[in-house]
């Protein structure tokens, strides 16, 4: 684990990874992270400077979560096959490019297509996690990956807060310039602290995607994690993605600095469940998902009666962050331990189905909330989740542990 002549980590697997390499992984994940969500507050002014609708505007979050799924398609796999260092780069640096792309867009159709390019180039922190997962020590694996993630949904959430409030100042452009040059810095410490690492996998990449096939064919449970997973988060996500249109009529009558606020809450909810990593091998993943569940359902319950009140949304948001804490970790966390030897291949199941999931959600909250407002919101919500339940019982009847 020492540091060699470049300034980079000789790593180990299972021998552990230093604290200050970690934590760059963690502040890194969620500035690129934060590049899928920085629009959800600025729906409202996206569409009033566009001239689009609320259906059309809400197409801009659905194209970024289409583009992140695509991008852990094609471009997580490479983990294995190449250096992740110079794939990690070389996604920075377009993305880069991507988030200028936004801030110029003078149209919809241009910024539909600059926002699939920036979700397709936002896949590093499922680079670092696979990552941290291999060279982290066997004890230490679950609260290693836990921090990656903790800083990924912090991301997620700190996102809306920023944009929010640079929204309601400045209009929904700069955020995006803000969010360029994170990207560059970001790239900058990539290039000088991540190490070399050797790939995993020896062969073509035509054969690395069918082996992605062959994994899911051996590990059948992994698509049990990734599919009641993506059902939850695409939950998730139809909650933030109409909370800039609900904020916005009676009887709050608020702009986008008010969604900002409820994303501070959202980031107290992330972290109270930020340790729960630690608690996985104790309870185990099946027990942890199942009260993350539980969790997410209890926060559409309070959000579908007391939408009317301050200490509603906000109650409903920590509790729905919570709940996707747990799920995501336990599910991530045993997908990857099924197979350690491809764990940035098993982590491509796992998020692309997750993501799949995340925009289908987020379509599915948009479409219902055009057709009945707020209650179409918590309907969609529901409908994912009874659909995370059905999952769950068939895997409970026919891949028993």
């Amino acid at each position: 684990m020492d540091q060699n002549e470049t300034g980079k980590y000789d790593l180990v697997p299972n021998q552990g990874i230093p604290t200050l390499l970690t934590w760059m992984l963690v502040v890194i994940a969620g500035i690129s992270v934060a590049n899928l969500y920085y629009s959800q507050p600025l729906l409202n002014l996206i569409r009033e400077d566009m001239g689009v609708n609320e259906f059309q505007v809400n197409l801009v979050p659905v194209m970024t979560q289409i583009g992140y799924a695509l991008g852990l398609l094609l471009i997580i796999p490479l983990g294995d096959l190449y250096n992740r260092r110079t794939t990690v780069l070389v996604s920075l640096c377009t993305l880069f490019f991507a988030l200028l792309g936004i801030y110029f867009s003078t149209n919809i159709f241009m910024l539909l297509a600059a926002s699939f390019i920036t979700g397709f180039c936002s896949v590093t922190p499922q680079i670092f996690i696979p990552f941290t997962s291999l060279y982290s020590k066997p004890e230490m694996k679950e609260r290693k990956v836990g921090m990656v993630l903790t800083g990924l949904l912090t991301g997620i959430l700190l996102s809306r807060v920023v944009s929010g409030y640079i929204g309601y100042l400045l209009g929904w452009r700069p955020i995006y310039i803000i969010a360029a040059v994170l990207i560059g810095l970001s790239a900058i410490a990539v290039a000088r602290w991540f190490p070399n690492v050797e790939p995993t996998y020896k062969g073509r990449f035509i054969a690395l995607m069918a082996s992605i096939r062959q994994l899911v064919a051996k590990y059948p449970k992994s698509l049990v994690y990734a599919i009641r997973s993506a059902f939850a988060f695409g939950s998730f996500l139809g909650m933030w993605g109409c909370m800039a249109f609900r904020i916005k009529e009676a009887p709050y009558f608020q702009n986008s600095d008010a969604v900002g606020m409820l994303g501070i809450c959202g980031i107290a909810g992330a972290l109270t469940a930020s340790n729960v990593g630690k608690y996985i091998p104790k309870y185990g993943t099946e027990r942890i998902s199942g009260i993350g569940f539980a969790i997410q359902l209890t926060a559409w319950i309070v959000l579908g009666l007391f939408h009317n009140s301050y200490a509603g949304l906000v109650a409903g948001v920590v509790l729905i962050d919570i709940g996707m804490q747990c799920i995501q970790l336990g599910n991530q966390s045993a997908t990857m331990r099924l197979c350690p030897e491809a764990t940035s291949r098993m982590n491509t199941i796992f998020m692309v189905t997750y993501f799949i999931g995340g925009s289908f959600g987020t379509f599915l909250a948009g479409s219902l909330w055009s057709l009945w407002g707020w209650y179409g919101t918590v309907c969609a919500g529901l409908l994912m989740l009874t659909g995370a339940t059905v999952v769950i019982a068939i895997n409970k009847w026919l891949l028993k542990d």
